[in-house]
Protein backbone atom coordinates (compact mmCIF):
# COMPACT_ATOMS: atom_id res chain seq x y z
CA UNK A 1 0.00 0.00 0.00
CA UNK A 2 0.70 3.47 -0.58
CA UNK A 3 2.59 5.61 2.79
CA UNK A 4 1.62 9.22 1.35
CA UNK A 5 3.33 10.75 3.99
CA UNK A 6 6.56 9.17 2.81
CA UNK A 7 8.46 10.72 -0.25
CA UNK A 8 11.52 10.17 -1.88
CA UNK A 9 13.66 12.25 0.34
CA UNK A 10 12.08 9.80 3.30
CA UNK A 11 13.08 6.44 1.47
CA UNK A 12 16.76 7.75 0.48
CA UNK A 13 17.22 8.78 4.52
CA UNK A 14 15.96 5.27 4.91
CA UNK A 15 18.37 3.75 2.98
CA UNK A 16 21.52 5.78 4.61
CA UNK A 17 20.08 4.84 8.13
CA UNK A 18 19.68 1.20 7.65
CA UNK A 19 23.15 1.17 6.05
CA UNK A 20 24.24 3.05 9.08
CA UNK A 21 22.57 0.48 11.82
CA UNK A 22 23.68 -2.37 9.55
CA UNK A 23 27.78 -1.10 10.47
CA UNK A 24 27.60 0.43 13.72
CA UNK A 25 24.71 -1.10 15.50
CA UNK A 26 23.64 -5.07 14.27
CA UNK A 27 26.82 -6.08 14.76
CA UNK A 28 27.22 -5.19 18.66
CA UNK A 29 23.82 -5.45 19.27
CA UNK A 30 24.88 -8.75 21.50
CA UNK A 31 26.94 -7.04 23.60
CA UNK A 32 25.32 -4.11 24.38
CA UNK A 33 22.27 -6.81 25.36
CA UNK A 34 25.01 -8.19 27.35
CA UNK A 35 26.30 -4.58 28.82
CA UNK A 36 22.90 -3.60 29.45
CA UNK A 37 23.31 -0.60 27.61
CA UNK A 38 23.50 0.94 24.08
CA UNK A 39 27.23 3.05 24.41
CA UNK A 40 27.41 6.63 24.09
CA UNK A 41 29.74 6.35 21.14
CA UNK A 42 26.79 4.83 18.87
CA UNK A 43 24.61 7.92 20.31
CA UNK A 44 27.20 10.37 18.61
CA UNK A 45 28.01 8.16 15.62
CA UNK A 46 24.08 8.76 15.18
CA UNK A 47 24.25 12.13 16.04
CA UNK A 48 27.23 12.80 13.54
CA UNK A 49 24.92 11.15 10.54
CA UNK A 50 21.58 13.67 11.30
CA UNK A 51 19.60 10.64 13.34
CA UNK A 52 19.00 12.32 16.54
CA UNK A 53 16.11 14.91 17.27
CA UNK A 54 16.34 15.86 13.21
CA UNK A 55 13.12 17.23 13.67
CA UNK A 56 14.73 20.33 15.74
CA UNK A 57 14.75 23.69 14.37
CA UNK A 58 18.08 24.46 12.50
CA UNK A 59 18.53 27.28 14.28
CA UNK A 60 19.18 24.77 17.13
CA UNK A 61 21.59 22.59 15.42
CA UNK A 62 18.57 19.92 13.99
CA UNK A 63 17.85 19.43 10.41
CA UNK A 64 14.01 21.06 10.65
CA UNK A 65 12.73 17.54 9.91
CA UNK A 66 8.95 16.46 9.13
CA UNK A 67 7.57 13.73 11.30
CA UNK A 68 7.73 11.16 8.67
CA UNK A 69 11.80 11.28 9.58
CA UNK A 70 10.98 9.87 13.26
CA UNK A 71 8.59 7.48 11.56
CA UNK A 72 11.17 6.05 9.15
CA UNK A 73 14.21 6.28 12.11
CA UNK A 74 11.46 4.52 14.70
CA UNK A 75 10.91 1.40 12.07
CA UNK A 76 14.42 1.22 11.13
CA UNK A 77 15.92 1.20 14.95
CA UNK A 78 12.86 -1.96 15.44
CA UNK A 79 14.33 -3.66 12.94
CA UNK A 80 17.50 -3.75 14.20
CA UNK A 81 16.19 -4.81 18.28
CA UNK A 82 13.46 -2.86 20.65
CA UNK A 83 16.37 -2.18 22.87
CA UNK A 84 17.09 0.97 20.93
CA UNK A 85 13.71 2.43 22.35
CA UNK A 86 15.89 4.80 24.35
CA UNK A 87 17.32 6.86 20.99
CA UNK A 88 12.95 7.17 20.38
CA UNK A 89 12.19 8.54 23.49
CA UNK A 90 14.92 10.74 23.17
CA UNK A 91 13.95 11.99 19.70
CA UNK A 92 9.98 11.91 20.02
CA UNK A 93 9.18 11.87 23.91
CA UNK A 94 11.78 13.96 26.02
CA UNK A 95 13.19 16.55 23.67
CA UNK A 96 10.01 17.58 22.02
CA UNK A 97 9.36 19.08 25.78
CA UNK A 98 11.80 21.19 25.31
CA UNK A 99 11.27 22.27 22.00
CA UNK A 100 7.23 23.10 22.56
CA UNK A 101 7.61 24.75 26.43
CA UNK A 102 11.21 25.99 26.83
CA UNK A 103 12.66 29.21 26.40
CA UNK A 104 15.43 30.02 23.71
CA UNK A 105 18.02 30.17 26.60
CA UNK A 106 16.93 26.75 27.46
CA UNK A 107 16.88 25.28 23.93
CA UNK A 108 20.15 27.25 23.07
CA UNK A 109 21.77 25.20 25.91
CA UNK A 110 20.51 21.60 25.23
CA UNK A 111 19.01 21.02 22.04
CA UNK A 112 22.41 21.46 19.90
CA UNK A 113 23.98 18.98 22.32
CA UNK A 114 20.70 16.59 21.93
CA UNK A 115 21.10 16.35 18.01
CA UNK A 116 24.87 15.24 18.33
CA UNK A 117 25.03 12.93 21.27
CA UNK A 118 26.48 14.91 23.80
CA UNK A 119 23.27 14.64 25.63
CA UNK A 120 21.54 11.55 26.21
CA UNK A 121 17.99 12.73 27.93
CA UNK A 122 15.08 11.08 29.88
CA UNK A 123 12.01 11.47 31.52
CA UNK A 124 10.89 10.77 35.02
CA UNK A 125 7.57 10.10 35.61
CA UNK A 126 6.79 6.36 37.38
CA UNK A 127 7.36 6.30 40.74
CA UNK A 128 8.15 2.99 43.10
CA UNK A 129 4.21 3.79 44.00
CA UNK A 130 2.42 5.54 41.11
CA UNK A 131 2.20 4.34 37.37
CA UNK A 132 0.16 5.36 35.26
CA UNK A 133 -1.70 7.32 37.25
CA UNK A 134 0.33 10.48 37.50
CA UNK A 135 -1.62 13.38 39.37
CA UNK A 136 -0.47 11.08 42.12
CA UNK A 137 3.19 11.79 42.11
CA UNK A 138 5.32 12.53 45.06
CA UNK A 139 8.45 13.86 44.08
CA UNK A 140 8.56 17.35 45.38
CA UNK A 141 10.15 20.59 43.84
CA UNK A 142 9.61 23.10 46.22
CA UNK A 143 11.18 26.62 45.53
CA UNK A 144 13.61 28.37 47.68
CA UNK A 145 14.45 31.27 46.24
CA UNK A 146 15.80 31.15 42.96
CA UNK A 147 16.13 27.33 43.35
CA UNK A 148 13.89 24.35 43.16
CA UNK A 149 14.68 21.55 46.32
CA UNK A 150 13.70 18.71 44.69
CA UNK A 151 13.32 14.75 46.70
CA UNK A 152 11.81 11.89 45.65
CA UNK A 153 12.26 8.74 43.85
CA UNK A 154 11.62 7.44 40.29
CA UNK A 155 11.68 4.36 38.76
CA UNK A 156 12.04 2.23 35.01
CA UNK A 157 13.36 5.02 33.57
CA UNK A 158 14.91 4.80 29.76
CA UNK A 159 18.42 6.08 29.35
CA UNK A 160 18.18 6.47 33.43
CA UNK A 161 21.82 5.59 34.18
CA UNK A 162 23.34 7.60 31.18
CA UNK A 163 20.94 10.80 31.19
CA UNK A 164 22.75 14.12 31.05
CA UNK A 165 18.82 15.70 31.17
CA UNK A 166 15.75 14.58 32.95
CA UNK A 167 12.87 15.69 32.37
CA UNK A 168 11.25 15.49 36.22
CA UNK A 169 7.45 15.26 36.94
CA UNK A 170 7.47 16.75 40.24
CA UNK A 171 4.89 18.42 42.88
CA UNK A 172 5.57 22.21 42.77
CA UNK A 173 2.46 22.49 44.78
CA UNK A 174 1.91 19.47 47.16
CA UNK A 175 -1.39 21.08 48.83
CA UNK A 176 -3.10 21.32 45.31
CA UNK A 177 -6.72 20.29 44.77
CA UNK A 178 -7.00 18.64 42.32
CA UNK A 179 -3.73 17.34 42.72
CA UNK A 180 -2.29 17.45 39.18
CA UNK A 181 -3.05 21.29 39.30
CA UNK A 182 0.40 21.20 41.12
CA UNK A 183 2.58 19.30 38.70
CA UNK A 184 5.59 20.89 37.05
CA UNK A 185 8.44 19.73 35.05
CA UNK A 186 12.09 20.76 36.00
CA UNK A 187 15.04 19.63 34.44
CA UNK A 188 17.72 17.89 36.31
CA UNK A 189 21.12 17.54 35.28
CA UNK A 190 24.25 15.49 35.55
CA UNK A 191 26.52 16.33 38.42
CA UNK A 192 23.69 18.72 40.01
CA UNK A 193 24.01 17.60 43.98
CA UNK A 194 22.20 14.81 45.48
CA UNK A 195 21.24 13.33 41.99
CA UNK A 196 21.61 9.48 42.11
CA UNK A 197 21.76 6.88 39.81
CA UNK A 198 19.97 3.49 41.61
CA UNK A 199 20.77 0.32 40.47
CA UNK A 200 20.60 -0.41 36.35
CA UNK A 201 17.55 -2.67 36.77
CA UNK A 202 17.33 -6.62 35.46
CA UNK A 203 14.30 -6.63 33.20
CA UNK A 204 12.93 -9.35 31.25
CA UNK A 205 13.47 -8.30 28.00
CA UNK A 206 14.60 -5.17 26.49
CA UNK A 207 18.14 -5.68 27.74
CA UNK A 208 20.14 -3.19 25.47
CA UNK A 209 17.95 -0.83 26.98
CA UNK A 210 19.30 0.80 29.83
CA UNK A 211 16.93 1.26 32.57
CA UNK A 212 17.27 2.50 36.32
CA UNK A 213 16.09 4.15 39.21
CA UNK A 214 16.80 7.76 40.26
CA UNK A 215 16.74 9.19 43.40
CA UNK A 216 16.81 13.10 44.32
CA UNK A 217 17.86 13.93 48.04
CA UNK A 218 17.39 18.15 48.43
CA UNK A 219 18.78 18.18 44.88
CA UNK A 220 19.08 22.24 44.06
CA UNK A 221 17.75 22.99 40.92
CA UNK A 222 17.83 26.51 39.71
CA UNK A 223 14.56 28.20 38.53
CA UNK A 224 15.48 28.80 35.29
CA UNK A 225 15.29 24.80 34.44
CA UNK A 226 11.63 24.88 35.22
CA UNK A 227 10.34 23.94 31.61
CA UNK A 228 6.73 26.27 30.70
CA UNK A 229 4.92 27.56 33.16
CA UNK A 230 4.82 26.58 37.70
CA UNK A 231 2.23 24.02 37.96
CA UNK A 232 1.07 23.69 34.36
CA UNK A 233 3.45 20.08 33.97
CA UNK A 234 0.46 17.69 33.81
CA UNK A 235 -1.51 19.67 30.55
CA UNK A 236 1.79 19.64 28.95
CA UNK A 237 2.13 15.88 29.26
CA UNK A 238 -1.29 15.15 28.27
CA UNK A 239 -0.41 17.47 25.54
CA UNK A 240 2.60 15.23 24.59
CA UNK A 241 1.33 11.83 25.72
CA UNK A 242 -0.46 11.50 22.19
CA UNK A 243 2.90 11.60 20.44
CA UNK A 244 4.30 8.81 22.59
CA UNK A 245 1.73 6.92 22.55
CA UNK A 246 1.26 6.73 18.33
CA UNK A 247 5.43 6.10 18.82
CA UNK A 248 4.68 2.98 20.58
CA UNK A 249 2.16 1.76 18.27
CA UNK A 250 4.66 2.52 15.01
CA UNK A 251 7.21 0.31 16.14
CA UNK A 252 5.12 -2.21 17.04
CA UNK A 253 4.04 -2.56 13.24
CA UNK A 254 7.84 -3.46 12.23
CA UNK A 255 7.92 -5.20 15.63
CA UNK A 256 4.95 -7.66 14.38
CA UNK A 257 6.36 -7.48 10.61
CA UNK A 258 10.07 -8.81 11.61
CA UNK A 259 8.58 -11.60 13.57
CA UNK A 260 6.90 -12.73 10.62
CA UNK A 261 9.58 -12.31 8.18
CA UNK A 262 11.32 -14.24 10.76
CA UNK A 263 9.13 -17.22 11.11
CA UNK A 264 8.87 -17.50 7.03
CA UNK A 265 12.29 -17.93 6.61
CA UNK A 266 12.55 -20.57 9.23
CA UNK A 267 9.63 -22.44 8.50
CA UNK A 268 10.59 -22.67 4.49
CA UNK A 269 13.97 -24.43 5.94
CA UNK A 270 12.74 -26.61 8.53
CA UNK A 271 11.87 -29.67 7.83
CA UNK A 272 9.26 -32.37 9.44
CA UNK A 273 7.79 -35.59 8.01
CA UNK A 274 9.82 -35.38 5.36
CA UNK A 275 8.80 -31.85 3.96
CA UNK A 276 9.62 -27.82 4.68
CA UNK A 277 7.10 -27.06 7.95
CA UNK A 278 5.41 -24.09 5.41
CA UNK A 279 3.94 -26.83 3.35
CA UNK A 280 1.57 -27.55 6.29
CA UNK A 281 -1.66 -25.76 6.07
CA UNK A 282 -1.68 -24.84 9.73
CA UNK A 283 1.51 -22.83 9.15
CA UNK A 284 0.25 -21.02 6.34
CA UNK A 285 -2.83 -20.37 7.51
CA UNK A 286 -1.31 -18.85 11.05
CA UNK A 287 1.04 -17.01 9.06
CA UNK A 288 -1.38 -15.65 6.50
CA UNK A 289 -3.41 -14.71 9.46
CA UNK A 290 -0.52 -12.66 11.05
CA UNK A 291 0.44 -10.80 7.52
CA UNK A 292 -2.87 -9.73 7.36
CA UNK A 293 -3.69 -8.26 10.65
CA UNK A 294 0.44 -6.89 10.21
CA UNK A 295 -1.07 -4.99 7.30
CA UNK A 296 -4.06 -4.16 8.88
CA UNK A 297 -2.49 -2.60 11.81
CA UNK A 298 -0.09 -0.61 9.43
CA UNK A 299 -3.33 1.14 7.14
CA UNK A 300 -4.57 2.35 10.82
CA UNK A 301 -1.56 3.36 11.99
CA UNK A 302 -0.31 5.37 8.70
CA UNK A 303 -3.73 6.89 8.87
CA UNK A 304 -3.23 8.40 12.42
CA UNK A 305 0.43 9.50 11.37
CA UNK A 306 -0.88 11.95 8.54
CA UNK A 307 -3.65 13.12 10.89
CA UNK A 308 -1.28 14.21 14.10
CA UNK A 309 1.04 15.91 11.27
CA UNK A 310 -2.56 17.55 10.32
CA UNK A 311 -2.48 18.91 14.05
CA UNK A 312 -5.75 16.83 14.58
CA UNK A 313 -6.50 15.55 18.18
CA UNK A 314 -7.02 12.00 17.92
CA UNK A 315 -6.80 11.02 21.30
CA UNK A 316 -9.29 8.20 21.26
CA UNK A 317 -7.74 6.89 18.21
CA UNK A 318 -4.09 6.67 19.17
CA UNK A 319 -5.43 4.90 22.00
CA UNK A 320 -7.24 2.28 20.03
CA UNK A 321 -3.71 1.84 17.93
CA UNK A 322 -1.30 1.66 20.99
CA UNK A 323 -3.69 -1.13 22.74
CA UNK A 324 -4.75 -3.23 19.20
CA UNK A 325 -1.04 -3.05 17.73
CA UNK A 326 1.05 -3.52 21.30
CA UNK A 327 -1.83 -6.82 21.66
CA UNK A 328 -0.59 -7.91 18.33
CA UNK A 329 2.89 -7.83 18.53
CA UNK A 330 2.31 -9.86 21.25
CA UNK A 331 0.17 -12.34 19.69
CA UNK A 332 2.26 -12.49 16.84
CA UNK A 333 5.38 -13.14 18.78
CA UNK A 334 3.57 -16.12 20.66
CA UNK A 335 2.35 -17.76 17.13
CA UNK A 336 6.25 -17.04 15.93
CA UNK A 337 7.98 -18.70 18.73
CA UNK A 338 5.00 -21.59 18.79
CA UNK A 339 6.15 -22.01 14.45
CA UNK A 340 9.92 -22.19 15.89
CA UNK A 341 9.46 -24.91 18.29
CA UNK A 342 12.27 -25.99 20.29
CA UNK A 343 14.33 -23.73 18.47
CA UNK A 344 12.05 -20.39 19.16
CA UNK A 345 13.13 -20.94 23.15
CA UNK A 346 17.05 -21.12 22.65
CA UNK A 347 18.50 -17.19 22.72
CA UNK A 348 20.68 -18.00 19.90
CA UNK A 349 17.38 -17.67 17.56
CA UNK A 350 16.10 -13.66 17.14
CA UNK A 351 12.47 -14.76 17.79
CA UNK A 352 13.16 -15.26 20.83
CA UNK A 353 14.71 -11.92 21.72
CA UNK A 354 11.77 -10.66 20.00
CA UNK A 355 9.04 -12.46 22.53
CA UNK A 356 10.68 -11.11 25.86
CA UNK A 357 11.59 -8.00 24.13
CA UNK A 358 7.96 -6.79 23.20
CA UNK A 359 5.95 -8.18 26.54
CA UNK A 360 6.12 -4.73 28.11
CA UNK A 361 4.51 -2.39 25.19
CA UNK A 362 1.10 -3.34 26.58
CA UNK A 363 2.66 -1.63 29.79
CA UNK A 364 4.55 1.39 28.99
CA UNK A 365 3.46 5.14 27.41
CA UNK A 366 0.02 3.98 29.55
CA UNK A 367 -1.12 0.55 29.98
CA UNK A 368 -3.56 -0.97 27.67
CA UNK A 369 -6.32 -0.80 30.11
CA UNK A 370 -6.16 2.43 30.57
CA UNK A 371 -5.97 3.08 26.52
CA UNK A 372 -9.38 1.46 26.96
CA UNK A 373 -10.28 3.42 29.70
CA UNK A 374 -9.70 6.27 27.75
CA UNK A 375 -11.59 5.13 24.34
CA UNK A 376 -14.28 4.26 26.62
CA UNK A 377 -14.70 8.22 28.55
CA UNK A 378 -14.23 9.52 25.11
CA UNK A 379 -17.37 7.30 24.12
CA UNK A 380 -19.32 8.83 27.05
CA UNK A 381 -19.14 5.91 29.01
Amino acid sequence: MSRTFLTNEHEIFRESLRKFLEQEAAPYYDQWEQDKQVPRSFWEKAGEQGFLCPQVDEAYGGLNADFGYSVVLSEEFERVGTGLTGIGLHNDIVMPYVETYGTDEQKQRWLPKATTGELISAIGMTEPGTGSDLASVTTTAIRDGDDYIVNGEKTFITNGSSADLVVVVCKTDPQAEPAHRGISLLVVEEGMAGFKRGKKLNKIGQHASDTSELIFEDVRVPASNLIGEENKGFYYLMEKLQQERLMVSIASIPSASKMVDLTVDYVTQREAFGKPISQFQNTQFKLAEMKTEVEIGRAFVDKLIEEHVAGKQIVSEVSMAKWWTTDLAKRVAVECMQLHGGYGYMEEYEIARRYRDVAVTSIYAGTNEIMKDIIAKNMGL
